[in-house]
């Protein structure tokens, strides 16, 4: 039996439907069951934060797909959490959303990243470690506030980022947990045609017929701005910060694995801003 973490959040609920597309019924594991009452899986109680809840969750799984945990801070702790509870519940097989090369990367959410790898090695359990990179979403979703600001903003310069779905990212976790041979491997992952921000303003222009420039800023400033906008000041600095880093290749993967795990081209940047654009209309 496979059972997936965090079922009901965005990148949970897409890799739902691409297990459920292969004709595999897994356990969404969510804090709260009311939320994914329209998964059309079997649901759990599954808190990171209760503990008694982890251990009878994992009843009857072999193999589970941990997917990050989403309160930045808290993570490492909730993750040894749900590892220890597999260990000792029998799981045979773990598969982790991590980042992309999370062991030397200067983005600061590898922090967060690193010891749970390290962890579920220490567990001696078998495991794969998908290591996502960037969503495209990260910064499309954003083209709204492009479009009423007249530019695209970031701190990424010039540097390349293979962006790709969250779609994308979730074929790729389906795949891996619903399928064999996959223990012991590190996936580093991207999609396969790499793009700038330059390149992301050009696309929005071109698609809405309008002059979007990209305006590289310090990271201070960036950071500062991302906090008018309403976003706590640590996380503001987290996404300048990680902009910083992907200007210096930290977000650039031409592997194409992604691509090979999922039997398709990775979404292209041209249909993400498309998708974007629809939904603001």
């Amino acid at each position: 039996m496979i059972a997936v973490t965090g079922a009901t959040g965005q990148l949970g609920r897409l890799v739902i439907e691409a297990l459920k597309k292969k004709g595999v019924l897994p356990v969404a594991l969510v804090r709260d069951p009311a939320k994914a009452a329209d998964l059309g899986v079997e649901t759990r109680l599954f808190d990171y934060d209760k503990p008694e809840t982890l251990a009878p969750a994992f009843e009857g799984v072999d193999r589970l797909l941990l997917i990050s945990a989403s309160e930045v801070g808290k993570r490492v702790a909730q993750h040894i959490a749900v590892i220890e509870a597999a260990r000792a519940a029998g799981v045979r097989f773990i598969a982790y959303t991590s980042l992309l090369r999370a062991d030397t990367s200067e983005i600061p959410l590898a922090g967060e990243h690193r010891p749970t790898e390290e962890a579920i090695k220490a567990s001696g359990l078998p495991y794969a470690f998908l290591r996502n990179g960037w969503y495209t979403e990260n910064y499309t979703g954003a083209i709204g506030g492009a479009l009423a600001g007249g530019a695209v903003i970031g701190s990424a310069g010039e540097g390349q980022l293979s962006l790709a779905t969250r779609a994308d990212y979730a074929e790729a976790a389906a795949a891996v947990i619903a399928g064999e041979g996959h223990e012991g491997k590190i996936y580093e992952l991207g999609g396969d045609d790499a793009v700038t921000l330059g390149d992301l303003a050009g696309e929005i222009s071109r698609q809405t017929g309008k002059s979007i420039p990209y305006n590289n800023l310090p990271v201070a400033d960036y950071a500062a701005i991302l906090q008018q906008f309403g976003l706590p000041e640590a996380y503001a600095t987290m996404i300048a910060a990680s902009d910083d880093a992907a200007s210096r290749g930290a977000l650039f993967e031409d592997s194409k694995t992604l691509s090979r795990l999922i039997g398709r081209p990775t979404t292209p940047l041209s249909k993400a801003v498309a998708d974007a654009l629809s939904a603001l209309n």
